[in-house]
């Protein structure tokens, strides 16, 4: 979809002027692993209006191949206008515009399994099976298991204001016990399914071979399944996040995911990938937009590599990836970034 940032704070009806940026969750992590060095193909469908040109030129921007992305001509562009609150307070508003629309449309047949295939991980999100009978019949076959079929990564994603048929709590537990890699917010978790405690949501969740339960500020946690040798189910690794000063806290948990699996994709071990979650996140929470450009891989990869004590000291604020939103370095790079 297209979004619409508030030139200020306040509520919809008081804010006198929006700014036009991009947004949804997949296109999201896309824009982030793309930015990040990897190879990255987004596949949805747009209509054939200026906005889906702006999304689909946007998003190449950031080097994602879109050349299978749909244009439907009978069907718009989703848009959406948002506050600049905190999505969790109550002072957050969002207007969706994306009833009848391009994406609202997709289906197994428009969307092929072909054009997602070859990759070595597939994202998807919670949102897009909210949207339609058809949509969430593409989840699924997307999600069936099938010989040779790329890492399926699913975030949970959970949006209450899109399931108003009361079946989100059944419909997202099927989708994420077909998955191999979920991430999910303690936050949703007790929403949808009464739980809170990691452990309790692993219960549930016990199929993924990677369970990563983000516990909001506090950090995260990954279960990861063992060796069918070990006596364990699952290695269990807790993360906390850092200290960040927040400019604008959309787009953090996309990023969340987009640096784990950049750092999956690396082969990187978990407490890396969960540190490489926690840096892109903060990325994305110190800019005003839902998309951040991340930290040059070396200068994360150091960030990563603090030992225990450093890691729980670290202080990120806006300008601490050293790069704009246009990629290019800044002299500097760690001025924003504060160990006691």
């Amino acid at each position: 979809m297209v979004t619409f940032l508030p030139s200020r704070p306040g509520r919809l009806a008081d804010v006198p002027s929006f700014a036009r940026a991009i947004g949804g969750a997949e296109s999201n992590v896309a824009c982030a692993l793309a930015a990040a060095g990897h190879r990255v193909r987004w596949v949805g469908r747009v209509g054939r209006d200026g906005f889906g040109h702006h999304l689909v030129e946007t998003i190449g921007a950031y080097g994602v191949d879109v050349t299978a992305v749909g244009r439907d001509p009978h069907r718009p562009t989703g848009v959406y206008f948002r506050t600049a609150d905190d999505r969790a307070t109550e002072a957050h508003e969002v207007v969706y515009y994306r009833a009848g629309s391009a994406a609202s449309a997709m289906s197994p047949a428009t969307v092929p399994y072909g054009s997602v295939a070859d990759g070595r991980v597939l994202h998807l999100t919670g949102i897009t099976a909210a949207l339609s009978a058809d949509c969430l019949a593409l989840v699924r076959e997307l999600t069936a298991p099938r010989p040779g079929r790329p890492l399926v990564s699913f975030d949970v994603n959970h949006r209450p204001a899109l399931w108003r048929d009361g079946t989100a709590p059944d419909v997202l537990l099927e989708l994420a016990r077909r998955a191999d890699l979920v991430f999910v917010g303690a936050d949703e978790a007790q929403t949808l399914w009464g739980l809170m405690d990691p452990s309790a949501i692993r219960a549930a969740l016990p199929e993924p071979g990677v369970l990563v339960v983000k516990l909001g500020g506090e950090g995260a946690v990954a279960f990861e399944r063992c060796a069918a040798s070990s006596p364990t189910p699952d290695t269990v690794t807790t993360v906390p996040a850092p200290r960040v000063d927040v400019l604008a806290p959309v787009g953090a948990g996309d990023a969340f995911a987009a640096g784990f699996l950049s750092a999956t994709l690396r082969g990187l071990g978990m407490t890396a990938r969960l540190r490489h979650g926690h840096l892109m996140a903060a990325a994305a929470l110190t800019v005003p937009g839902d998309v951040a450009v991340p930290p040059r891989r070396a200068h994360a990869d150091r960030l990563a590599a603090l030992d225990a004590h450093a890691w729980g000291t670290l202080h990120l604020g806006p300008g601490w990836t050293g790069r704009d939103q246009e990629g290019p370095d800044r002299t500097g790079d760690d001025q924003e970034v504060r160990t006691p």
